[in-house]
Formats: structure tokens, C-alpha cells, sequence
């Protein structure tokens, strides 16, 4: 699940998506400030909830955080617009520290590598990665399923020339850190970094 808050953008809108709509049409539900927003199937992939400092305090800008409280609240307007669904709330860090374990060669591409690897709490994921310097043994930043790019890009499971991948293993520039290198390839960290751990810039 992504929160994500922009007023300068947006407007005074929370946004939660819940699930990829792989680009379908969907159908939007509103009621007072409280729109539903579902995919072809029927199924839930984003809330919006207009003025929303009406009833929040949102901190930050982009993929925003919420306490237990606020998504209370966020079920509380869901329910008083008249909805019957409700949120639950997700704030695993969704932007960690990962361990490449192993890394193998795309057998359908002479770019793209397939790796297993390491995020929090032991699970491990498969990433198809296209980056030059991509090697078993790194310590890198990976971006789980579920998360949100610095430049609005949400990351979902998905396929690489037919290979399952969940998640992308980023670059300095993907994470618009400071000075990062224009060069292609992902962001290599010091060994002491801690598998699992939110990554932060």
C-alpha cells in the first residue's frame, strides 16, 4: 500500500494505492470526499480522499508514512462516505538495504541479470536487474514491491523477457541522491551496511 501526498502537484489529495491496475480502465466511485477507484475486474487499486487536512496531518511530500491513528481516521471517512471496505495499514519500509546472493544471466537478453537477493527479515527475492555492474556478494538499495520512486515511479511485480521479477535494485540517480554519477549502474554499498534496514538518504 502507497501513500502518497503531493499539494503542490495534486492538491490538498491523499492518494492510496493498494494494487497495481496495469494500466486497465478503471471506475471511479465518489462519495463526498472519498473516491473509490477500482480496476476492469472489480477489484480495489486506490482510495483518494480530497482535503484531506481537513482531517489530517500529513508530513512530508511524495510516498508519505501514516500512523496507526491516521489510517483509523482514513476507515472512519471510508465508512461515513459509505463505503464498506477498509485499509489496513502496511509501513514496512519499502525502500531497504538488500544482499545480492546470487547472480545469474538472463537467458533471453545479453544485458539483463537474474538475481536473487536478500531484503529484511531473511526473504529473499528474484530481481531481473540490467545494470553493468551487477555482481553476487554486493550490498545494494532495492525497492520492494509496493514502493515509491523519488520521481513517482511505483514498483510492482513484474516480468523481464518472460522472468518473474519483484522489485528493482537501484541507481544513485533512480534515488536522486546528490551528484550522482550519470554512468549506468546500480548503487553500490560499503560492506557494513545492514541487510533489511530502510534505506535512507
Amino acid at each position: 500500500m502507497i501513500f502518497a501526498y503531493n499539494p503542490a502537484h495534486v492538491g490538498d489529495t491523499l492518494m492510496v494505492i493498494v494494487a497495481d491496475d496495469k494500466g486497465t480502465e478503471n471506475k471511479v466511485s465518489r462519495k463526498w470526499n472519498v473516491a473509490q477507484i477500482k480496476d476492469e475486474s472489480g477489484q480495489i487499486v486506490a482510495w483518494n480522499f480530497f482535503h484531506i487536512s481537513d482531517h489530517l496531518t500529513i508530513e512530508g511530500n511524495g510516498q508519505v508514512k501514516l500512523t496507526e491513528d491516521q489510517v483509523a481516521e482514513l476507515n472512519r471517512l471510508i465508512k461515513e462516505a459509505g463505503f464498506e471496505e477498509i485499509l489496513e495499514i502496511d509501513n514496512e519500509p519499502k525502500i531497504v538495504v538488500g544482499y545480492v546472493q546470487t547472480c545469474e544471466p538472463h537467458p533471453d537478453s545479453d544485458h539483463l541479470s537474474i538475481t536473487q537477493t536478500q531484503v529484511d527479515d531473511g526473504q529473499v527475492l528474484q530481481i531481473v536487474c540490467g545494470a553493468p555492474n551487477i555482481e553476487a556478494g554486493q550490498k545494494v538499495v532495492v525497492a520492494k514491491p509496493g514502493a515509491m520512486m523519488p520521481d513517482g515511479l511505483m514498483i510492482w511485480p513484474g516480468a523481464l523477457r518472460g522472468v518473474k521479477s519483484d522489485g528493482m535494485i537501484c541507481s544513485a540517480k533512480e534515488l536522486h541522491l546528490p551528484d550522482a554519477p550519470e554512468k549506468k549502474g546500480i548503487l553500490v554499498l560499503p560492506e557494513d551496511a545492514v541487510v533489511g534496514e530502510e534505506f535512507l538518504k
